[in-house]
């Protein structure tokens, strides 16, 4: 304010100059004096800054429009603080979270040292909505500005999206990345899912009370005080404990960012400048090699694309990456100038049918241990039919993994069948084909377990090793020791019953289970 109160100042002397030879002490002091107040007021006015086509400005809008400031606020703690533009809430629960804030230091000065990756693209893109800055401060609620945070109720990335409201934002959520976790994306969809919420309440605490709760719960919350005759507003409504404490803690956090002496509280200095630049990427390349094209940290690279699952990035689903601000210029040329070969190591096989691990990894020809790491593949699991996995990329394939895998692959598991060696006792009339039938397995397993033809017919007594599954056998009602219970019945001088009760096969009592 003090360079346009001198700046108004200068254009009256300089007018009083041209008007009289008598020299600067002619100007009344009055006039200066009124000219110094006009100068404040008009700092003190919003700066309107012009959008769309240029038009003139009528005379009678001179008076109401004030000059927009030319100087940028010094840091992006500041350039929130202007934003400020949320109703303040206040209360007990806000003075409780303020505590519980400043006295964990260490706690204030790892989150907001972590923020100042992504904040400032935050702050950018809320002032492009003329959204309140406040929500800024967010992340710092939901996930202490942390990527790859991932809650008990499987909520991930910073802006903390539950999978199914993910999708509905177009999250992509597949074997290659998560975009819940993605800086760019994440942001635009929490951003748009958060004014959808407000025009859908018209009050900002409301709409971070559905945020947090869900809008359908919001609703029928203020519904059901509406029946009561009650009031509407966040303090009012019968909320979940966690709802209830949620907008205290953001103003609490609101607080320390705006006056931060007050609370003892030091927050470092976060330049009022881009962290990160987005770069296109022509090629799938292993994240490893864009790291070092770039002259970046592979956990700084991770901390600024944490949307990545595996160690390959596939241009088709990711066409684009995040770098610091200088280093995007060093990846552009660093990448023109790259002649060492292929720019990815890893590509994407879909298995053809449901397959142990075992087998997958002999057919791609690399040991199931790597297979397991790579793919993030549990013990005692199959891999389903269509399953798409990371895999060694062979030296003479040129092309790229196409969109549609790359936006569409999944990865999905059956529990492994453990199965134990059983013998059972064939009856009259029994065949190969009845005793597979019988334990749901096929005439040619049957076969090649008892070294004889699919077709063979049984002798009565004849003894045939199957291999169950593990229940399945526990249960089998013609295994070799079906009549011990017989036998441990006449021992202890119980009468034994005729003829055991017949029961159904073990495997339809597994089904049903």
């Amino acid at each position: 304010m003090k360079q346009y109160t001198l700046l108004a100042l200068s254009a009256v002397l300089a007018l009083a100059g041209c008007a009289s030879v008598q020299g600067p002490e002619a100007v009344p002091v009055a006039t200066v004096e009124s000219t110094l107040r006009a100068a404040e007021a008009a700092a003190a006015l919003p700066s309107v800054i012009p959008t769309g086509p240029l038009s003139a400005i009528q005379s009678a809008e001179l008076s109401s429009r004030a000059v927009a400031g030319l100087e940028a606020p010094p840091d992006l703690w500041n350039r929130i603080r202007r934003g400020f533009a949320m109703p303040n809430a206040d209360g007990e629960l806000v003075r409780q979270n303020e505590q519980w804030y400043a006295t964990r230091p260490d706690y204030i000065q790892r989150m907001t040292d972590r923020s100042r990756k992504y904040l400032f693209h935050v702050v950018e893109e809320l002032e492009r909505r003329n959204m309140p800055t406040e929500l800024a401060l967010l992340p710092f609620i939901e996930s202490a500005f942390n990527p790859q945070a991932t809650s008990t109720a499987r909520a991930a990335g910073m802006w903390q999206f539950m999978p199914a409201t993910g999708k509905d934002y177009d999250l992509k959520q597949n074997v290659f990345r998560d975009d819940r976790r993605n800086v760019l994306a994440s942001t635009k969809a929490a951003l748009d899912y958060l004014q959808r919420l407000y025009g859908m309440f018209g009050d900002w605490h409301l709409a971070l009370a559905a945020y947090n709760w869900g809008e359908g719960n919001v609703t029928r919350a203020i519904q059901r005080n509406q029946r009561m005759g009650l009031g509407t507003r966040y303090v009012d409504l019968t909320i979940p404990i966690e709802t209830r404490n949620y907008v205290p803690k953001l103003q609490a956090v609101k607080n320390i960012v705006a006056t931060p002496d007050n609370f003892r509280a030091e927050l470092p200095l976060i330049e009022n400048h881009p962290y990160f630049q987005s770069v296109l990427l022509e090629r799938d390349m292993d994240v490893s090699l864009a790291a070092r094209l770039a002259d970046v940290d592979i956990e700084d690279f991770k901390a600024l694309n944490p949307q990545l699952n595996r160690p390959v990035i596939l241009a088709a689903g990711t066409p684009q990456i995040l770098l610091p601000w200088d280093n995007a210029t060093v990846f552009k040329r660093n990448f023109e100038a790259y002649s060492e070969g292929k720019y990815a190591s890893w590509t994407a096989w879909a298995a053809p049918a449901t397959m142990s691990v075992g087998d997958a990894a002999r057919r791609i020809g690399m040991p199931e241990s790597d297979l397991r790491a790579v793919n993030a593949i549990p013990p005692r699991m199959l891999i389903k039919a269509g399953s798409v996995l990371i895999v060694p990329r062979k030296s003479n394939t040129q092309a790229d993994v196409a969109s549609h895998v790359a936006d569409n692959g999944q990865l999905s598991f059956a529990p492994e069948i453990v199965t134990r060696r059983t013998v059972v006792k064939a009856g009259r009339k029994d065949s190969v084909a009845a005793i597979a039938h019988r334990y749901k397995v096929s005439p040619d397993q049957v076969a090649e377990w008892n070294n004889i033809g699919a077709t063979s017919l049984l002798k009565a007594g004849q003894q045939v090793v199957l291999h169950l599954p593990v229940r399945a056998a526990a249960r089998s009602p013609l295994r070799a020791t079906a009549h011990a219970p017989v036998r441990a019945a006449a021992r202890s001088g119980a009468k034994a019953p005729a003829k055991p009760a017949p029961r159904k096969p073990a495997i339809q009592q597994q089904k049903r289970r």
